[in-house]
């Protein structure tokens, strides 16, 4: 199989900047920007507010984002946290005082405070030059004339209609209107988002300051409206989709407590890269990682379209991957033992687990004295039963049919005077809960994430991140100077798809183009980390543009392979700023809707 096979588009190229990100219209937005003139930082937040309207089915404004920033061609790689923590009164008490033993995929009790607005209006405040009125001018725009409803979105409605219409009266009323979900590039609009934001700049009346106005509405988000809003709906109990009936814990006081902070990136050298991620309040860690452990094995000379490179990654990841569900947590509470686990010491004994011939199928996270505590795998392997019912019931068979699972979105943007940003909105999806009609989008639902149980890193507790799969990446190289931004959705398989493709950058010699068309694959070995937090031991999707030779080879080393649609591993995207020469930008194909641009 060649790159030649495969490629959908070309690789653009450009000087003046590059967007491009997972809708058409968040990259036409951020490709408007960048053309009149605004910085990569105007656009990446032009580009997340329309996102907000756009894709409803994948992030929204009371969602979560991760942002990784490079400022200039000198400037260090930052991360800007916009992951909102446990509300005050998420105890792991209260929550087993509801009946719980997981928490819920939906409904108001799995709400954290919601981080992405804040993020991106402190993001435009800090690094970016136009106003707030004028970021949030295209968004407005949509919202209040309308926008062309994404198949997916669609999609996401009909499969929740059961829970609208039972539980959930203010999402019915407004994506069920006379009983009819939306359809598939019809006109929908969202005047009350719209209203939202022009209250929001409002704030900003007689004041000409930019950060000032910035600031102002930041300050009428935390403690004015929004957050009053948010106090009052959540203080009546919902269904959440699954047989319980809860309030909310979530408060306006939880809103004005918390804001977004800059924090360094954690990062590992490889291959003459050096790789950015977020912290272990992330599973950006778990793809360094991989890197640190592939060192010690074969990869170099590997055929990154082969079975050989498939087995490899899969099994490195089965490892990592387990690594991350026993180890990290948010490490402003709890202690996370990153430098071991990044180690060439660490991963030279963890390289002897791989067998080159044959997979495992045993969960195997590793052992640093002190540090984390494992998780029950039989349970999560029995879980199986309860994924079943879900997906029974989420086609219908059953009254009081849950949500189907929310994804996320990511936007890459780079600018001509060397400004980056990688960042993966999510959360706060129209399936997460309910609709509140005064602001026009819901609350998320990062909370699920939590663990119940108090002695592991990711334990619920008041003020805490929930350990997200959200995980942008921003790669350097020529000391810095070079910049490569790219990331996807898909929950636990965001850093697997990633891995795929920064290798096959490294080492298989593919542009960006061509490494976000090969073939994917993912593994869903370990426990998911969603709600029902299920495990499928050895089980391995992969696309089947593969080939019967590869889908087979894979087979017989043991893996259970499930042949995934041609199309269907991965949404990345990414843009590349060089030291020298052109921009560079690529976007993912799959689900017809991920888009590039440039010039």
């Amino acid at each position: 199989m060649s790159a030649s096979s495969f490629t959908t588009r070309p690789e653009l190229l450009g000087s003046l900047g590059m967007a491009a990100s997972t809708h058409w219209l968040a990259t036409g937005t951020a490709m408007s920007v960048l053309e009149r003139g605004g910085n990569a930082f105007d656009a990446a937040v032009a580009a997340a507010l329309v996102l907000h309207v756009v894709e409803p089915h994948n992030n929204g404004p009371a969602g979560d984002v991760p942002i990784l920033v490079r400022t200039g061609r000198e400037g260090p790689v930052e991360v800007l946290c916009g992951q909102g923590p446990a509300p005050a009164g998420a105890t792991i008490a209260h929550y087993r005082s509801e009946g719980l033993d997981l928490i819920p995929r939906s409904g108001l009790l799995a709400a954290v405070v919601p981080g992405a607005v804040p993020a991106w209006l402190t993001l435009l405040r800090d690094h970016g030059s136009w106003s707030v009125a004028d970021v949030a001018a295209p968004a407005i725009g949509y919202a209040r004339t309308g926008w062309p409803v994404a198949t997916a979105t669609a999609t996401a409605v009909n499969g929740s209609r059961l829970l609208f219409e039972q539980l959930w009266p203010t999402s019915a009323a407004y994506w069920l209107p006379a009983g009819r979900a939306p359809r598939p590039t019809e006109r929908w609009q969202n005047p009350a988002l719209a209203d939202t934001w022009d209250r929001l700049l409002a704030a900003t009346a007689g004041e000409t300051g930019r950060e000032a106005q910035i600031d102002l509405v930041l300050r009428c988000w935390r403690e004015g409206f929004v957050a009053a809003t948010v106090d009052r709906f959540v203080r009546n109990p919902v269904g959440d989709g699954v047989g319980h009936t809860h309030a909310g814990v979530l408060r306006a006081e939880d809103l004005a407590a918390w804001q977004p902070a800059y924090e360094p990136s954690v990062s590992h050298d490889y291959a003459g890269w050096t790789v950015h991620k977020c912290g272990p309040w992330s599973q950006g860690p778990v793809l360094l990682q991989s890197l640190a452990l592939l060192e010690q094995l074969p990869i170099d000379g590997i055929d990154v379209l082969s079975a050989d490179f498939v087995h490899l990654v899969a099994e490195v990841m089965k490892l990592t991957y387990a690594d991350r569900d026993t180890f990290y947590g948010d490490p402003t509470r709890v202690a996370v033992p990153l430098d071991v686990l990044l180690s060439a010491a660490y991963n030279r004994q963890r390289a002897t687990l791989v067998d080159l011939t044959r997979s495992s199928t045993e969960y195997r996270p590793g052992v640093v004295a002190g540090f984390g505590h494992p998780l029950d795998y039989a349970a999560a392997v029995a879980r199986q039963d309860v994924a079943r019912e879900w997906a029974r019931r989420v086609s219908g068979e059953a009254a009081g049919s849950g949500p189907p699972r929310g994804d996320t979105c990511h936007l890459d943007v780079a600018d001509r005077w060397g400004n980056v940003v990688s960042a993966t909105p999510s959360g706060g999806w129209l399936q997460s809960s309910p609709h509140i009609p005064e602001l026009g989008f819901p609350l998320g639902s990062r909370a699920q994430m939590f663990w119940l149980d108090e002695d592991h890193p990711s334990a619920l507790a008041p003020g805490k991140r929930p350990r997200t799969t959200l995980t942008p990446s921003l790669a350097t190289a020529d000391e810095g100077r070079t910049a490569l931004a790219f990331g996807t959705p898909g929950g636990d398989g965001q850093d697997q798809w990633q891995l795929q493709f920064f290798l096959r950058v490294v080492h298989g010699g593919l542009n960006l183009q061509q490494a976000i068309d090969a073939p994917a694959f993912r593994s869903s070995h370990w426990p998911d980390s969603f709600w029902p937090r299920q495990a499928y031991p050895n089980r391995l999707l992969v696309e089947g543009r593969f080939g019967a030779e590869v889908l087979g080879e894979l087979t017989a080393r043991g893996h259970r392979v499930t042949e995934a649609d041609p199309w269907s591993e991965g949404s990345i995207s990414a843009v590349l700023s060089p030291a020298e020469g052109f921009l560079r930008a690529a976007a993912n194909p799959r689900g017809m809707q991920g888009y590039a641009a440039g010039r």
